[in-house]
């Protein structure tokens, strides 16, 4: 089988990150009709950290100080998901609001990554430019889901507390 060339890489790991974006969007404007539960918020980043097994391969490995960094800049992207995510009640169950900015928001994302994407593979290899995506995307999705996690049990404590208060009068 010939190898591929960077170029050919390249497109396929930008159609895999077009494809995985809309994938996102799509998911999360159909769990909006469902409830939503701790699970629901903690299970993506458990299941994202499987993804850390990729620095077992020698060539997916970047060096820490790269880590560090885009673990953090996904920390600062966070912030808009973050903002943008609110929760609400409705009867007894705890749904995910709609938001307009919520999809602006993750195609402006879409849109710096792949912009900085080819700037970052001018520096290292496409499989260490994936190495340092992924920890971005996880430094993105660890906080956002924490704060979401944290809102939800503040969220269910007023609306039992509320809820507590309406039965008793």
């Amino acid at each position: 089988m010939p190898a591929l060339s960077n170029n050919t890489l390249q497109l396929l790991s930008t159609i895999v990150i077009v494809i995985f974006a809309f994938t996102v969007i799509f998911v999360r404007l159909h769990a909006a009709k469902k409830p939503t539960s701790s699970k629901k918020i903690l299970i993506p980043p458990f299941g994202m950290m499987t993804g850390f097994f990729m620095f077992v391969f020698p060539f997916m490995r970047i060096p820490f100080s790269y880590a560090i960094i885009a673990f953090l800049f996904g920390c600062i992207f966070s912030l808009p998901l973050i903002i943008s995510s609110k929760m609400e009640r409705v009867d007894r169950h705890v749904y995910l609001r709609r938001s307009p900015a919520f999809i602006i928001v993750l195609l402006v994302l879409l849109i710096l990554r792949l912009a900085l994407h080819t700037y970052i593979e001018s520096f290292v290899t496409i499989p260490q430019t994936g190495s340092i995506f992924f920890i971005l995307a996880f430094g993105m999705l660890l906080p956002w889901r924490i704060v979401m996690f944290i809102r939800y049990r503040k969220f269910l404590n007023e609306s039992d507390t509320s809820l507590q208060s309406v039965t008793e009068s």
